[in-house]
């Protein structure tokens, strides 16, 4: 049996304190706000689809929702309108929840299989009747019953289902928060049945603000900023996996396109190759792809390269369309063979280095468009 300290969790950035034990939200004032005059003006949707790409505050605003809800509950006729979805740490409701021992949450996210000690790659319909079992209790103190799935985007179809039957006909006095990277994907009749509330990338600014309150130096946040597209937990994962040095990596290699250093291309895909390198591989594959995309929109738009190194390199291999053309194609071809490769467990290494002859033989050909 696992201890249950040591089962990840799947809703949280490796490296980074859950959502539930964040205290305060940074960059979401909008969502927040929205929220909070639905909240004032007592008409608070029972479902909420909170979106927006990963890593930029939607379960903390979920959380964040929570502890207001319940922490309001207990403050009734204290007075009435609230001006902050804010509660301060030292409450016994932020407290509890940070435990997860607030019997008027149910948390909804992918299970821990016992058998195979992994997490599970989606949320099961046994889940959501779990959520759904939760809500035909009755709460002790005629309070909130609050469910956050997380995220609901890993739903398998038969859960999907399950929640729709929820939603259709919710208890008195419940909310679901539905938090989705990647809303599309879920069925048209759930995405109906919910009020969104849509979160944005962070500013640079918040995103500092964020990264400080993880417990991270703001070193080079301008280059995070970019680089993860005002994701936090993109952020946290590049500094936890060398992501910036790796991406420095690869622009001294490009720099040097076309007839690029096969021995340093070498060296650079043997880091990614054997057990425990998986997380530099992937990191590796997303900002080479990341590099080429930033290649190609420079030339497409012009001077929209910032990180040093990049200017330099977009100069002389994509300032113009007909360059960016160039590149935008090798992204979309890269990207499918990327993906076989993955498919059929090709050699890391491998990969690395055919991806590199690839982008050399693309930069020999763009080098000759640069009138």
């Amino acid at each position: 049996m696992s201890d249950p300290d040591d089962i990840p969790e799947s809703d949280r950035v490796e490296g980074a304190v859950h959502p539930r034990q964040t205290p305060v939200l940074f960059g979401q004032d909008a969502a927040s706000a929205t929220f909070l005059d639905a909240f004032n003006q007592g008409r608070l949707h029972h479902s909420w689809l909170i979106t927006g790409p990963k890593g930029i505050g939607k379960a903390t605003l979920a959380w964040n929702i929570t502890r207001f809800l319940l922490a309001s509950d207990a403050d009734a006729g204290v007075f009435d309108a609230r001006a902050t979805l804010q509660i301060a740490p030292d409450n016994p409701v932020f407290r509890r929840i940070a435990a997860l021992a607030e019997p008027g949450v149910f948390l909804c996210r992918r299970p821990w299989d016992e058998k195979k000690k992994r997490l599970k790659t989606a949320i099961t319909v046994d889940e959501v009747r779990k959520l759904k079992s939760f809500f035909t209790l009755s709460a002790a103190d005629g309070g909130w019953r609050i469910a956050i799935v997380d995220a609901a985007d890993e739903m398998n179809t038969s859960a999907e289902n399950a929640l729709l039957k929820v939603l259709e006909e919710p208890p008195a006095k419940t909310i679901i928060l539905l938090i989705s990277h990647q809303p599309a994907k879920l069925l048209p009749t759930i995405r109906s049945r919910c009020r969104e509330l849509r979160c944005n990338p962070l500013s640079p600014g918040a995103l500092g603000q964020v990264m400080a309150q993880a417990g991270f130096p703001d070193d080079n946040n301008d280059t995070l900023s970019t680089l993860s597209g005002g994701s936090a937990g993109e952020s946290i994962d590049l500094l936890a996996n060398d992501g910036l040095e790796i991406y420095q990596n690869i622009l001294s290699l490009l720099s040097t396109a076309p007839r690029m250093n096969r021995p340093r291309i070498i060296a650079l895909g043997e880091k990614c190759a054997g057990k425990g390198s998986e997380a530099r591989y992937d990191m590796t594959i997303r900002l080479l792809m990341l590099a080429l995309s930033r290649l190609a929109l420079n030339g497409a738009k012009g001077n929209t390269n910032t990180i040093n190194g990049e200017v330099e390199l977009a100069a002389r291999l994509s300032a113009n369309p007909y360059q960016a053309l160039e590149w935008a194609t090798l992204v979309q071809d890269l990207t499918g063979r990327i993906a076989h490769a993955r498919a059929v467990n090709l050699d890391p290494a491998q990969v690395i280095l055919d991806t590199f002859l690839s982008i050399d033989a693309t930069a020999g050909r763009a080098s000759l468009s640069s009138a």
